[in-house]
């Protein structure tokens, strides 16, 4: 469907999101790549980065090898730096980070350094460019993402029901709450684009009632739509009970327990999407190499459920599913903001 031909429309469009990470003639940027990186990704963040006037260079680090029992996908959680101090300190010291790597660092262990060292990382999420050229981000997204943050932020409850049988009743109160609208220009900061998210992690103990997976909805772990429902009881923020018939059912089972950890059944963050770019037949449109399930993360109007680790209550996992579930009504103390899928016009 696609050749690996550099194009000068997907040059523009990495051109575009670096302006509003504030790049400017003389600035320095590291291009974080790993050996299986997309290498068409990384040789556009190049090229883009010169034709500014900025001072790009590489830092290549060895694909690890997989740790774990069972393949990872999507997790945000990078393992390819794998703690080496000086790609640590060499990204610190860039000012502005390129982050090319598959699984992204918006969850690794080095991201706190490199931040704390004053560089901004722009996560460009493993997506083949046709569909980043396609998700370009823009002013108004960021103002919604930014309304709905700060909701969210002073929020004490939110509850996801549906019509196929959801009823979750969710404590917000002390919940770290982060949206991401595809940009990031300010030093000590991460985002990723594609972008049009909020998500919020929850203290120990704020999850609690029935997850009804329905057909349609989205596993990103598998890349793959529900073809059957799939009901999760959840008690104190863990996955205590998985019920539902055929596959989709039995590949959740048999990959949460695959881990051997309590902590893969946890909830990690829970939130929804703004970005109303985003298409959620996107999936069906793109071989699963070219499509790491970002833009189905920001359609507007889902409901982003995800398990493994929440570093904010104490749980650290490499089990990760994230779950975009379509045709809930949310509501944050009493206000509708999704009301059977449809993003309601409350952020503007």
């Amino acid at each position: 469907m696609f050749s690996d031909r550099i194009e000068g429309k997907w040059i523009d469009a990495f051109c575009e999101v670096f302006e509003r990470c504030a790049i400017k003639a003389g600035d320095t940027a590291a291009i974080l790549s790993e050996t299986q990186s997309r290498a068409l990704n990384v040789h556009i963040a190049e090229l883009a980065l010169l034709r500014m006037g900025a001072r790009p260079f590489h830092l290549v680090v060895p694909t690890p090898r997989n740790p774990h029992a069972v393949p990872v996908r999507s997790t945000g959680a990078s393992e390819a730096i794998g703690k080496l101090a000086p790609v640590v300190a060499a990204l610190g010291q860039a000012g502005f980070v390129v982050d090319c790597t598959i699984e992204g660092l918006m969850h690794a262990p080095e991201t706190p350094a490199i931040l704390k060292a004053g560089a901004r990382i722009l996560v460009i999420s493993n997506e083949h460019p046709e569909a980043l050229e396609r998700m370009r981000p823009d002013g108004a997204l960021e103002q919604s993402v930014r309304a709905a943050a700060k909701m969210l932020r002073g929020a004490k409850r939110m509850t996801v029901t549906s019509e196929a049988g959801t009823a979750l009743d969710i404590k917000m109160e002390g919940a770290s709450t982060v949206g991401v609208w595809g940009w990031t220009d300010r030093p000590g900061t991460l985002a990723h684009w594609p972008g049009g998210i909020v998500v919020s992690f929850c203290k120990s103990g704020s999850v609690g009632g029935t997850l009804v997976l329905d057909r349609g909805d989205i596993n990103l772990t598998f890349k793959r739509y529900l073809e059957s429902p799939v009901r999760l009881t959840l008690e104190s923020d863990y996955v205590t009970r998985i019920e539902g018939s055929g596959a989709d059912a039995e590949m959740m089972k048999s990959y949460l327990a695959a881990w051997g950890d309590r902590e893969a059944y946890a909830v990690s963050h829970v939130g929804f999407g703004l970005n109303r770019k985003a298409r959620y037949e996107s999936l069906a449109m793109y071989d699963r190499q070219h499509s790491n399930g970002t833009e189905l993360r920001a359609v507007a109007g889902n409901f982003l459920f995800s398990t493994g680790a929440n570093e904010f209550a104490g749980r650290y996992t490499a089990g990760h599913f994230d779950i975009p579930v379509m045709r809930t009504t949310i509501a944050v103390d009493g206000t509708e903001v999704i009301k059977k899928g449809v993003l309601l016009d409350v952020f503007g």
